[in-house]
């Protein structure tokens, strides 16, 4: 397999993750929920008096639930790509994979309540 380089490696790189969100978009409803859970976040983020810190946190906290979500797609994809059959190691990858996006979706509402019960709270 020939290897690009430069500025055409950085061209196809863009190109490739493009593709990857317009798939996800199209056939992972997770991801789906969790980029309008980003909108709508975006947008009681700025109508909201927030700093900027705090409006960083709060939206990177979401961007960071769509990263796991994405690392998530990638396991499950790959995992029924090798076999449908049912396999204890299979599980636990996607029960890990899955656990990963708990855990960042639990970050996410532990720093939202605690920004917001900061801001209107205190």
């Amino acid at each position: 397999m020939k290897k690009t380089a430069g500025l055409l490696r950085i061209f196809n790189a863009t190109k490739y993750s493009l593709k990857g969100l317009k798939s996800a978009i199209k056939y992972e409803t997770a991801f789906r929920q969790e980029f309008i859970l980003l909108v709508v976040a975006y947008i009681i983020v700025m109508l909201v008096d927030f700093s900027i810190y705090e409006r960083i946190l709060l939206l990177g906290s979401i961007g960071v639930v769509m990263i796991t979500e994405l690392i998530n797609s990638a396991i499950e994809c790959v995992v029924d790509r090798i076999s449908t059959e049912r396999h204890d190691l299979s599980g636990r990858a996607k029960d890990y994979g899955s656990a990963a996006v708990f855990l960042s979706l639990l970050l996410a509402v532990i720093l939202w309540v605690y920004l917001f019960s900061c801001h209107f709270f205190s």
